[in-house]
């Protein structure tokens, strides 16, 4: 740059740095712009797209089963389980009462145990108007990311004497456990298999306890970091596990239920 008589001159090298600037800001925009957009678009299939199949999926996969037991398929005197108590628990059994060890008697047919990743029961939530499969275990990719619950292995199964353990996500991916803080004490929660339903009733709700909570799926559930949450006796117990709060997993919320009747189909 030059001053003469008072009139300043800018030159070329000047110019150019101010064009190079230009271009370097209107490049970095254009990343933003570009990141956001791609940022949106990771919003938009996690919170709604993810959902919309998993959802469809799943719905897909209970009318299978309808289909299976209405039709006397290949698993529908079974639904994949092991077999169903012969006759309902006594109300003292189910209750968890002081006989609650003596274990309702089962059928000497051997039926073998749902696979890995199989579809095998429907759980039914009347107040959450949930109609959703059941699956053997838990893993993301093959059972939770579908839509499904699913069933944690080791734990017992439906109607059976112990800890039926179901988990299923809050967020994303079908959501079927998204409004669970809305179930209250009292509430049915239903599990449909080829041979039985099996209706539970709410009765324990730990609002948030640690995911490496173990003992909420235990045989005699109680919770090992809460432990005025659960039971200590033996009962027909289902129990209900999602990620707490919203959009996070860092903690699990748990619901606990016990068996109130078993109408056979």
């Amino acid at each position: 740059m030059f001053v003469a008589s008072g009139v300043r001159v800018v030159g070329h090298g000047d110019r150019r740095r101010r064009a190079r600037r230009r271009r370097a800001l209107w490049g970095g925009g254009e990343a933003l712009v570009t990141v956001g957009v791609l940022l949106m678009l990771l919003v938009v299939h996690q919170l709604w797209w993810t959902n919309r199949e998993a959802k469809r999926g799943a719905e897909r996969q209970v009318q299978t089963l309808e289909r299976e037991w209405g039709s006397g398929g290949p698993d529908a005197g079974s639904g994949g389980t092991r077999p169903a108590p012969s006759a309902s628990p006594t109300a003292t059994e189910a209750s968890g009462g002081a006989t609650a060890s003596r274990a309702p008697r089962s059928s000497s047919v051997p039926v073998a145990l749902p696979r890995r990743s199989q579809a095998y029961a429907v759980l039914d939530i009347p107040r959450l108007g949930l109609r959703v499969p059941v699956a053997e275990g838990v893993s993301k990719a093959d059972v939770l990311n579908k839509g499904y619950v699913g069933h944690y292995r080791g734990t017992q199964q439906p109607g059976q004497a112990g800890n039926f353990a179901l988990a299923g996500h809050r967020n994303t991916h079908g959501e079927p456990f998204r409004y669970l803080p809305r179930l209250r004490r009292g509430d049915d929660i239903e599990v449909e298999t080829g041979t039985a339903t099996y209706t539970y009733d709410v009765d324990q709700i730990l609002p948030q306890t640690s995911a490496m909570d173990s003992g909420v799926v235990r045989p005699v559930p109680r919770s090992l970091v809460h432990p005025r949450y659960g039971y200590d006796r033996p009962g027909f117990y289902i129990t209900l596990t999602t990620c707490t709060p919203e959009f996070t997993s860092r903690y699990r919320m748990v619901v606990w239920g016990r068996l109130v009747s078993v109408r056979p189909r």
